[in-house]
């Protein structure tokens, strides 16, 4: 059974930084592309970031310059490094799976974390 578990979230400063981590489990790792995807309260999904399977990333244009994401297969662990934040990161933040190696639609979704910019 596939299972992909965040972690991390919380309340932050605007400028602040967070590191969100997502642990998976049930399948291969090393073999799928993986991303962060977000949702702020009231709108919609936001793909964020992320990573295939030979750790090529690409990032969403809001979090450019400011987030980046990374993976270490040894772990089966996703991160999502988040700089700078802005009220407008707020969101749950899911961490998903590819349905191949290279960057694809989601098959599989954790429950999300929770992070809040506020001051």
């Amino acid at each position: 059974e596939v299972q992909l578990v965040e972690s991390g979230g919380g309340l932050v400063q605007p400028g602040g930084s967070l590191r969100l981590s997502c642990s998976a489990s049930g399948f291969t790792f090393s073999n799928y592309a993986m991303s962060w995807v977000r949702q702020a309260p009231g709108k919609g999904l936001e793909w964020v970031a992320g990573i295939n399977s030979g750790e090529a990333t690409a990032l969403g244009g809001s979090v450019k310059g400011r987030f980046s994401v990374s993976r270490d297969n040894a772990k089966n662990s996703l991160y999502l490094q988040m700089n700078s934040l802005r009220p407008e990161d707020t969101a749950v933040y899911y961490c998903t799976k590819g349905r191949s190696s290279s960057l694809s639609p989601q098959d599989y979704w954790g429950k999300g974390t929770l992070v809040t910019v506020s001051s």
